[in-house]
This record gives C-alpha cells, sequence and structure tokens, in this order.
C-alpha cells in the first residue's frame, strides 16, 4: 500500500496547526530534522515536535539530517516520532543507532544520500522497518527529482522481497504526479512531497490523487 507523508518543513509555520488539518487525510506527517553540520541547513527541533505531537494523532516520521542521531534519538522518541529515520552516512555506529530506537518501541529506518550506493545499506535491509533513498541532495526543499536513483530502489526492493517482504521503501525529494509514478514503479511506497503539496490551495486533494496511484499497480 503506498503512503503519502507530507512535509511539514513546506509547511506554513505561522499557522502550522491549520497547516496540519490541511493535510490529515495522508493520516501521516514527514518531519526534517537539519543540524547545521550534517547538512548546511538548520529546520527544527524538539519543542516543534512536541506541538505538532499535540496537534494531531498522526504518524509522526521523522528524518535525522544530523551527525549523531545515536545522541538524540530518545529524546525524539519522548517528544513523540512514531519512526526515526537517520542517515548511513551519519557519525553515530549503526547497529547501535537502529537498536536505541527500536528498543524504545520504536519503527527505526535507514536514508542514503544520492552518492550512496544501494550495496552500503544491503546489511540492514532485514533490521530496519525503512530504507530512505533521498531522490535529491538532503538539506534544502524544492529541488529536482533524480531519477538515476530509480536503480538503487530496484535492488532493495529485490532483496526485501526476499528477507523483508514488509519493509517500507521511502523516497524524499522532487516527488510529483509524473515522479511518484516513476518511484512506486520501481518499487517505492512511501512518498515523502513537501511543496507539491502545501504549495497547492487543496492540499488534501492533491494527497487524494497521489493515493489514486495505488489502484494502478494493484
Amino acid at each position: 500500500m503506498i503512503r503519502i507523508m507530507p512535509s511539514i518543513l513546506s509547511a506554513d509555520f505561522c499557522r502550522l496547526g491549520e497547516e496540519i488539518k490541511r493535510v490529515e487525510n495522508a493520516g501521516a506527517l514527514h518531519f526534517d530534522v537539519m543540524d547545521g553540520h550534517f547538512v548546511p541547513n538548520i529546520s527544527f527541533g524538539f519543542p516543534v515536535l512536541k506541538a505538532t505531537r499535540k496537534a494531531t494523532d498522526a504518524f509522526l516520521d521523522v528524518h535525522l539530517m544530523i551527525s549523531h542521531p545515536l545522541d538524540y534519538a530518545k529524546r525524539f522518541v519522548d517528544a513523540g516520532a512514531d519512526q526515526i529515520t537517520f542517515h548511513l552516512e551519519s557519525e553515530s555506529n549503526v547497529g547501535a543507532t537502529v537498536a536505541q530506537i527500536k528498543g524504545m518501541g520504536c519503527r527505526a529506518g535507514i536514508a542514503i544520500k544520492p552518492s550512496t550506493p544501494a550495496a552500503a545499506v544491503m546489511p540492514y535491509v532485514q533490521d530496519v522497518d525503512q530504507i530512505l533513498v533521498m531522490t535529491v541532495e538532503p538539506g534544502f526543499g524544492g529541488q529536482t527529482f533524480m531519477s538515476s536513483m530509480m536503480d538503487k530502489i530496484r535492488l532493495l526492493r529485490s532483496l526485501a522481497d526476499q528477507i523483508n517482504p514488509n519493509l517500507d521503501i521511502q523516497v524524499d525529494g522532487g516527488i510529483n504526479y509524473v515522479t511518484a509514478r516513476v518511484a512506486i514503479d520501481a518499487g517505492a511506497n512511501v512518498l515523502v512531497a513537501g511543496s507539491f503539496i502545501f504549495d497547492q490551495e487543496n492540499p488534501a486533494e492533491v494527497i487524494d490523487r497521489l493515493l489514486l496511484l495505488d489502484q494502478e499497480y494493484r
């Protein structure tokens, strides 16, 4: 089943509560955390996540674009995260970080940058709930979708079908109606979209149209 996760990085923070309600039909929100070190940008952290948790019962998918996720994972779980995805390229031990996240009853995911080969994350396919294949360079919204990343998704989906059929493969960056089809065809089942959803007059309608793509692949 396809899931759509609106990225609140593209929401209007002057009225965040209203923005969350505008996309509630997705049933999930994507929460990008940037530390200004792992990526050249800074976004938000625990207080915003806590406020978001109070405003919605939606599934909160936290994407840590930070250098030391192991040092902060517990605080994000305590702030309301339902899933934490951290980068393979971070400075924390991958196995220890996955174990800590899952040990707190939270779903764990690993993300890879465009320059990181699929082979680097393959050893963890059986251990995690999600792998995020970045289809743009992490750190900024509004970038162009990299179709060259689809080969990674195909490889990971093929492996997951053999050893972890329940693995979610998420794509983040440049998603619209056209690129969503490309990603789903390659094997992705979770799509993150920011400006494409929040910049529309009726974001709920955009989400519904993206969800309808699921029917094309049944």
